[in-house]
């Protein structure tokens, strides 16, 4: 389901953040499915529950998932998450365009990198 990268530098929670983020998205995890509980899930990890319980609350704020009391965790419709990740991620993208254009990487070749994506899609 989610796996940890030690290496990486980003924290823990924000892996497991990312990790059912792209579950729900890709559809693995639909609309209303239960999520592991915080207990389950940091047993299942070797990990503190609250940092299960930072990453959910997160996902919570960003409208990825919702909370009933006393049921647990389940994963949400993504149409409103989806416009504020598309935000996030767009800026992002813009932060790196500049970078590269910076850097002296052509607009042809920005525009290869996005045909080959396309193609590995298809």
């Amino acid at each position: 389901m989610i796996s940890l990268n030690y290496r990486d530098s980003r924290p823990i929670y924000e892996q497991i953040k990312d990790g059912l983020r792209k579950l729900i998205v890709t559809g693995a995890l639909r609309a209303d499915d239960k999520l592991p509980s915080v207990r389950a899930l940091a047993q299942q990890l070797s990990i503190n529950p609250n940092t299960i319980q930072r990453a959910y609350n997160e996902l919570e704020g960003e409208g990825y998932i919702y909370s009933v009391p006393g049921k647990g965790s389940f994963a949400a419709s993504v149409a409103g998450a989806d416009t504020e990740r598309k935000r996030e991620l767009l800026a992002r993208v813009r932060e790196m365009l500049s970078e590269l254009r910076y850097l002296g990487v052509s607009r042809k070749e920005l525009l290869a990198l996005l045909d080959e994506k396309e193609v590995e899609e298809a």
